[in-house]
């Protein structure tokens, strides 16, 4: 098949997350079993215009910003009469209504809606821009075939107005043979991580809080963040507001190499966001034999298998997520319990079935195939 993926970034971009990593994983599988992939996805300053990406052609246009209309232009110049299959439109900020500028059969990929999330995540003005966008997708996208990655996004699409007959649930995987706990490896003190992009919804402020929290009661933990974003200047001023400078150390970008060691070595990973598709981070360190300790919202109720991987602890509650983190880090024997259910949960998800599950779904759609 000649597949054509829209998508807002690309892996290499310095604000890529979940999706650019769902995106790579699942057509670079694709490619190497033969299939003709190119993706079109923003650029950023001095980023190179073309590029091939584990086998995935890869054309930037505009900024993060421009993309929904430069898309289109880039689009109608460049790649109209290269006939593509099938069109798959990675719906991961805002729909681009591909409908309106792509002729060949469209399949829509979903990770999770923003709804009123979306005021966490940015200001006001591109807040209810974002808000109303979405509330658009049932007018351009109903019967479109779609895949989700948790049944918490089906099920917020189907609220929107989708069919749920035309979802497809296909959850990430992991690769369990490079994620692997490590004997040993665990620090002698009690180390919570976040592992992502500093972005206001991630609420990383709420981890930071809860480590002032167990510090009053006596309760030391170290909280390693791992990650860069715009949010970062504001979480280094909490963290000297709370006075837990000795507490918390923000780390900024890491190598793969240093991410999957904090994976190994922590005690406890942290996740309280209000919303995710489904989780990366918290699979990640299920596989590297590490519980999380997760807000108990959409998508992560899917990766987080409350009190067997981890705990789930009311959103926003500062309180609950501190005797969260303390549950765990002070029971030596619950968390090594958990540890092994979050290695044995990883171990049932696989980038490798989720990519031929694409391939059916892609040729389906695209009349290729029957089934």
């Amino acid at each position: 098949m000649r597949i054509l993926v829209v998508n807002w970034l690309d892996r290499e971009n310095p604000q890529a997350g979940g999706a650019e990593e769902h995106l790579h994983q699942i057509f670079g599988r694709l490619v190497e079993e033969g299939h003709q992939v190119t993706a079109l996805v923003s650029g950023w300053p001095g980023c190179i215009g073309r590029t091939n990406l584990d086998g995935i052609e890869v054309h930037r246009t505009g900024s993060r910003y421009t993309f929904p209309v430069s898309a289109p232009k880039y689009y109608r110049r460049h790649l109209v009469g290269c006939d593509f299959d099938v069109v798959v439109e990675d719906l991961n900020k805002v729909p681009l209504f591909s409908p309106l500028w792509t002729k060949s059969p469209l399949l829509l990929v979903a990770h999770h809606l923003f709804g009123r999330t979306a005021f966490q995540a940015a200001n006001a003005p591109i807040a209810i821009a974002t808000v109303l966008l979405e509330r658009l997708i049932p007018f351009f996208y109903k019967g479109t075939p779609t895949v989700v990655v948790s049944e918490g996004t089906k099920r917020d699409l189907v609220d929107r107005g989708l069919r749920a007959d035309d979802i497809d649930v296909i959850p990430n995987g992991i690769d369990v043979t490079l994620y692997t706990p490590l004997s040993d490896s665990k620090t002698l003190q009690p180390t919570i991580l976040f592992l992502g992009r500093l972005k206001r919804y991630k609420r990383v402020d709420l981890i930071i809080q809860a480590v002032a929290e167990l510090a009053i009661r006596g309760i030391h933990v170290q909280l390693r963040v791992a990650g860069t974003g715009e949010e970062a200047p504001e979480l280094s001023k909490l963290v000297k507001r709370l006075g837990v400078e000795d507490r918390v150390e923000l780390m900024g970008f890491i190598k793969d190499s240093k991410k999957l060691e904090l994976l190994q070595s922590s005690w406890v990973h942290v996740l309280p966001s209000p919303k995710e598709g489904w989780g990366i981070s918290v699979m990640e360190a299920a596989a590297c034999g590490t519980p999380s300790v997760a807000s108990d919202a959409p998508g992560l109720r899917e990766s987080v298998l409350h009190e067997v991987t981890g705990l789930l602890v009311q959103h926003g509650d500062v309180g609950a997520l501190a005797e969260g983190i303390e549950a765990l880090v002070s029971d030596a024997k619950q968390r090594q319990r958990m540890s092994d259910s979050a290695r044995e949960f990883a171990e049932s998800f696989s980038w490798n079935v989720s990519a031929r599950r694409f391939e059916v779904v892609l040729g389906r759609v695209s009349g290729l195939t029957d089934d």
